[in-house]
């Protein structure tokens, strides 16, 4: 399994430690506060899970970057061109109390979020589910929970639907960002908060 670092420890950032720890998988958890301010956070998630900087996490091979939107460029501020490596968009452009949609000049939110993240391979994915579907058992009813995910390398995004097949997810290829990417956002797209179901073919 690559190594993986999270950027951004809030709901959705330890909704995704949640899920990599149930399965085992290790992982590095950060913060703008530093990894003090963690460290009862990733006692309560086990073991996999260890509190780091965001430098540190910004150097696993696969970045899962969930910050609030308005907070993205501060926590990706300073750290070194990502080389190839995979992050992980799971960023929604818009933000609690208000809930009132960033402007985005027209834009796709992940075509903005690549340009903070240079040199990455970016892939769109764990943005559309509430923090509460991401980190509960995704086994339910006979199937499995569905997870959409987009990107333009398919290497990447044949690495990111891996990993959500090994959380127990059924992975759901939506193709490039610019069909995905659309189709997952939030606010605007058709598939954000669905919370749907996998089943096997019968018969």
């Amino acid at each position: 399994m690559n190594s993986i670092g999270i950027i951004g420890a809030g709901n959705i950032g330890c909704a995704f430690a949640t899920a990599l720890a149930r399965n085992d998988i290790r992982a590095t958890l950060s913060n703008s506060r530093g990894p003090e301010s963690l460290r009862d956070v990733v006692a309560s998630l086990g073991p996999s899970i260890e509190a780091g900087t965001r430098q540190k996490a910004a150097s696993k091979n696969i970045v899962f970057g969930a910050v609030n939107w308005s907070k993205l460029p501060a926590s990706l501020k300073g750290l070194p061109d990502f080389g190839g490596r995979i992050v992980i968009d799971a960023n929604n452009p818009i933000e609690a109390p208000l809930f009132k949609p960033a402007e985005l000049g027209g834009r796709l939110s992940t075509e903005v979020f690549a340009d903070l993240v240079p040199g990455a391979k970016v892939v769109k994915a764990f943005n559309h589910l509430p923090p509460e579907l991401l980190s509960s058992d995704p086994r339910s009813e006979g199937g499995r929970r569905v997870l959409f995910y987009s990107g333009d390398d398919a290497r990447s995004k044949s690495a990111i639907g891996a990993l959500i097949e090994r959380l127990g997810f059924a992975g759901y290829d939506l193709g490039r960002i610019s069909m995905g990417g659309l189709l997952a956002q939030f606010t605007g797209g058709p598939l954000p908060a669905l919370n749907l179901l996998r089943f096997n073919q019968l018969g």
